[in-house]
């Protein structure tokens, strides 16, 4: 009986802190969660000096005393020579980099508006932008919305070149073909022209635990496919001619973007490795973003864009995954029902 006691007052005890710990903790989200999300800002960084200190660094570290007071002198000369021609230093043509990682729902797109916003605020006629371009793919008007971002910066009379490390298939290659040139690492994948469209279907299961669903529309083909209900072949034979409506539109896209690639023969759903890619005409050349960028410099100055967010202490608590991932899938299940 006295260890009953004894356990029996452990437990209590150990109820009492959990209670305690979630009434502190649901009290803070619960403030947090009022609080406003913070404003965005612009970050812009100097690749250039960037670059430049790593140089200066391995210098010092790797060469001779005689070396090092040699390259000392050059220094001051290439300072004087600098100072001295200060009016073609201004005018000198500037590299823009943007770096985008396209989720599902192509959330990012908001953060790709900013940035290229900010470049066309600034820049001059001879001045270039590269787009370190990351995705699979995802919603069809999330990505839609991306590309025309991108072709923002064409229509201003700029160059863009789209550098494509790992992946860009699907909505990630429409964004990527909008390019003046494009460039892939040899193992990228590349391509994924298509569109997927899939839902599952628990009607058989609601039928057998005798649970009824309606759903009620207005206009024929206001839900061709359900979740919940009985789906029949016509409304299948509308989702597919949907699909293959928005196919049509991602073919031709691609094409009015590269007219000499064979259309026909990459629209097939199929990726491939950058390699490959470049045979089939799908990207321009094999290099990496980070050999694209050295190959520019010291001749221009570069400069990363970045438009950050600050977070409030509700999404640092982790409650924005959740919400996120609520919201993406009832995207999913609603509205998105068609992918690239």
């Amino acid at each position: 009986m006295e260890f009953l006691y004894e356990y029996g007052l452990f437990v209590a005890k150990a109820i009492t802190l959990v209670l305690a710990f979630v009434v502190v903790v649901s009290t803070i989200v619960g403030v947090a969660s009022k609080q406003k999300q913070g404003k965005g800002h612009l970050e812009i960084n100097s690749i250039s000096e960037q670059l430049k200190d790593v140089t200066q660094y391995a210098k010092e570290v790797l060469l001779d005393k005689n070396a090092l007071k040699k390259l000392a002198k050059e220094q001051k000369k290439e300072q004087k020579s600098k100072s001295k021609d200060s009016s073609s230093q201004e005018n000198a043509p500037r590299l823009f980099v943007i770096d985008f990682k396209g989720s599902m729902d192509a959330s990012e797109v908001d953060h790709l508006r900013e940035e290229i916003t900010a470049i066309l605020c600034v820049a001059e006629a001879q001045d270039e932008v590269l787009v370190k371009l990351e995705s699979g793919g995802g919603v069809v008007h999330g990505y839609g919305l991306a590309a025309s971002q991108l072709q923002r910066i064409k229509a201003k009379g700029l160059s863009l070149t789209v550098a494509v490390d790992k992946v860009a298939a699907s909505g990630g290659y429409m964004m990527a073909c909008v390019a003046d040139k494009l460039i892939a690492s040899q193992f990228a994948y590349i391509g994924s022209i298509g569109v997927l469209a899939q839902l599952p279907n628990f009607n058989k299961l609601l039928k057998k635990n005798d649970i009824e669903f309606e759903q009620h529309t207005a206009g024929e083909f206001k839900r061709t496919l359900t979740v919940f209900g009985e789906n029949n072949d016509e409304g299948r034979a509308k989702f597919k001619e949907e699909i293959e409506e928005i196919h049509v539109l991602f073919k031709d896209f691609v094409q009015s973007q590269r007219p000499e690639m064979d259309i026909d023969k990459v629209a097939t759903g199929e990726y491939w490795p950058g390699v490959k890619a470049k045979t089939l005409g799908l990207v321009d050349d094999l290099m990496t973003s980070d050999d694209y960028i050295l190959s520019h410099y010291p001749e221009r100055e570069i400069f990363s864009v970045k438009y950050s967010i600050k977070k409030n202490v509700a999404e640092k608590l982790g409650m924005s995954a959740a919400q996120v991932a609520e919201r993406t899938l009832m995207k999913t299940w609603s509205k998105a029902r068609h992918w690239f």
